[in-house]
């Protein structure tokens, strides 16, 4: 059976500049959900407003493995996919993680204590 497990983070927001000078849009990180589909499998679903792109969105998620790898145990994380979706400006990712307690092999490769580290860093929340 599947634990879950919903982090409401309604209010956290990071603000960037473009390059271009412009404003852009504030990201709204507005949650974080958590399932574990195996003893090493992880579902990380997320929702997100203002994302400039995939690679916001990848960040969030990868932010989410890193933390929940690192409270489960687990040094690394390994994207396998992620489904991205977007509906009335909302961002919606579905990604599925590995995890593991040594340096598994792939290119997708999280390795949680620097993860998080730069997580915090861009303002990205974990959980």
């Amino acid at each position: 059976m599947a634990a879950l497990a919903l982090f409401a983070l309604a209010g956290c927001e990071a603000h960037q500049p473009s390059q271009t000078g412009a404003e852009e849009a504030p990201r709204e990180y507005l949650g974080i959900e958590t399932r574990m589909m195996d003893e090493e499998l992880v579902n990380i679903r997320i929702a997100m407003k203002g994302a400039r792109g995939a690679e916001d969105i990848d960040a969030y998620t990868d932010c989410a493995v890193a933390q929940y790898a690192q409270v489960k145990g687990y040094g690394f994380a390994r994207k396998l996919r992620t489904k991205l979706s977007e509906r009335g400006g909302v961002f919606n990712a579905d990604a599925i993680y590995t995890l593991s307690a040594e340096m598994p092999r792939g290119i997708r490769i999280i390795e949680a204590d620097k993860a998080i580290a730069d997580c915090k860093a861009q303002s990205i929340p974990t959980v």
